[in-house]
């Protein structure tokens, strides 16, 4: 079920979630076979804490790898990965369902490689879902900043 807070976002911005069995998404792999889509066009939600105390969630295709020092020049300090525990505590959403909806007090970056794309498909907050959307739509709805982590390697 699709928490609250995700739904009231995606009503309001005029966008619906896709709705699977659960357990279905929890991985960018198994949500584009699930979709039907290439894995590039999943936009995976990846939380990291910075040395600074602030945290900071990173948006990009399913199967990229972000070089360590793309995400330090961004944030301007070095991140390390939230474990699970972290991850939902901080963002209300479990490993396999975290999207970058409804999340407070996290600076968020969504990489510009989703921009390749009409549309790309982040999580609605389960392990089961997929909200077709794009950049653009990514950036005005959670307030995000575009960045170009491969320009950035």
């Amino acid at each position: 079920m699709i928490p609250e807070k995700v739904k009231a976002l995606l009503d309001a911005n005029g966008l619906k979630a896709l709705e699977f069995e659960p357990g279905s998404t929890p991985t960018a792999e198994m949500a584009a076979a699930r979709i039907g889509v290439e894995v590039s066009r999943i936009a995976k939600s990846l939380l990291f804490r910075g040395k600074d105390g602030a945290y900071y969630m990173v948006v990009c295709p399913g199967d990229k790898r972000l070089p360590p020092g793309a995400l330090k020049r961004a944030a301007g300090c070095k991140l390390s990965m939230t474990d699970a525990q972290e991850t939902e505590r901080v963002t209300g959403f479990r490993p396999g369902g975290v999207c970058p909806f409804g999340v407070e007090g996290v600076r968020i970056f969504l990489d510009r490689e989703l921009g390749d794309y009409e549309t790309v498909y982040p999580a609605a907050g389960t392990d089961a879902t997929g909200v077709p959307t794009n950049l653009a739509q990514l950036a005005r709805i959670t307030g995000g900043t575009v960045v170009d982590f491969a320009s950035a390697e």
